[in-house]
């Protein structure tokens, strides 16, 4: 299983819709980069948030999510509380293909600044708006800048198709669009 440098995502994107819409160079002046790099692609972060709030004193359960424990804002710049998180989703569209996983990490000016990006993997053959959920680890709020670089996402190829995948078997999260919460 090998890493995909820049030459292979763009072909991809080009050719088979793997990155919509996408940036074929890295852009970074007077912004947070974003496009491709050597071996990713810095994602941008849309401008819709969901900030977490305590207001109604709610428990966070996985299984029976209340959304109630969200105030949504649509806005260029979301100030995350301290000590808090916010969800929210790539500019980008992303389709996997079947002999690739993705996985993301956070990009480190918003690391240098308490900020973690948490993203599980990208299955193959999953495709959607990538939730993002952004943890502010520190104890002052906290920008987050839309329409910029927030993550990059590394496209690991693997040495052989795989046997099932997530379209295969139908997940709960393929063709997302917008910030999704959790489903069971």
């Amino acid at each position: 299983m090998g890493i995909m440098p820049d030459t292979w995502i763009r072909e991809m994107a080009k050719t088979q819709g793997m990155i919509e819409p996408f940036v074929e160079t890295q852009k970074r002046e007077g912004v947070i980069s974003y496009g491709v790099s050597s071996y990713g692609y810095d994602a941008r972060v849309a401008d819709e948030f969901k900030i977490f709030t305590n207001v109604d004193n709610a428990i966070v359960d996985p299984k029976r999510f209340d959304d109630s424990s969200f105030v949504d804002r649509k806005t260029d710049v979301c100030i995350i509380p301290p000590n808090s998180f916010a969800l929210a989703r790539t500019v980008e569209y992303f389709r996997i293909p079947r002999d690739v996983l993705v996985i993301c990490l956070g990009k480190s000016t918003y690391a240098r600044c308490g900020l973690i990006v948490n993203v599980t993997p990208l299955e193959p053959e999953w495709e959607g708006h990538v939730t993002l959920e952004i943890s502010n680890t520190t104890p002052l709020p906290a920008k987050v800048y839309a329409n910029e670089g927030l993550c990059q996402f590394l496209f690991l190829k693997g040495d052989s198709v795989c046997e099932v995948s997530y379209a295969d078997k139908s997940g709960k999260y393929m063709g997302q669009r917008g910030v999704t919460l959790p489903r069971l």
